[in-house]
């Protein structure tokens, strides 16, 4: 904690942690690992999770990834598609078999509300594994850091194999060691 930080604190203010993208590429060679150890194949289909908020800038900043990704899909052969979930949060859903393309898109679309000023709005990017009983590795942009997220029947969370899991990629993979920042995400719409 730097002295700012710490004046900050001890004044009651807070500030939200900027969003961050570095340890986000860490998921390309877990994916390796998660398909050779645990039989878990990447999903052609991947996500990031914003905060809507009533602001032109929102709105020019939305267009603009949408205009990006129109250009970027050309070359990727990715499709990709806008959606506001049940509590209002905007996805942007990228499908491609490629994982890195998948990858790219997330980078480019989390890049973009940075550099517009918006990463405090960033909630999530989620990759999907499996096929039938999905796992997703979720990523906190705040944090920098990966969750396992595995929902199983009647909006519970299968907690033993999301340990599993994590144990198996923690040398691979930056993962949240605080549990209670193991957040749920229900209704992820892929």
């Amino acid at each position: 904690m730097g002295f700012k930080e710490l004046i900050d604190s001890l004044l009651g203010n807070t500030s939200l942690p900027r969003a961050s993208l570095e340890k986000m590429f860490a998921i390309s060679g877990a994916s390796i690992t998660m398909q050779s150890t645990l039989g878990l194949k990447q999903s052609p289909v991947a996500g990031i999770c914003f905060k809507p908020i009533d602001s032109s800038r929102y709105e020019l900043t939305k267009k603009e990834i949408e205009e990006l990704l129109e250009f970027s899909t050309q070359e990727t052969k990715s499709t990709f598609r806008l959606i506001t979930d049940e509590f209002r949060f905007t996805w942007v859903i990228l499908d491609d078999p490629d994982f890195e393309d998948l990858l790219a898109g997330i980078h480019l679309v989390s890049q973009t509300m940075i550099e517009k000023g918006l990463g405090d709005y960033l909630l999530c990017g989620v990759f999907r594994f499996g096929t039938e009983n999905p796992v997703y590795w979720i990523y906190n942009f705040k944090r920098g850091l990966y969750y396992p997220f595995i929902p199983a029947p009647g909006k519970t969370r299968d907690n033993a194999t999301e340990f599993r899991i994590q144990s198996l990629l923690e040398r691979e993979l930056p993962i949240e060691k605080e549990l209670e920042k193991w957040y749920p995400l229900w209704g992820i719409p892929f």
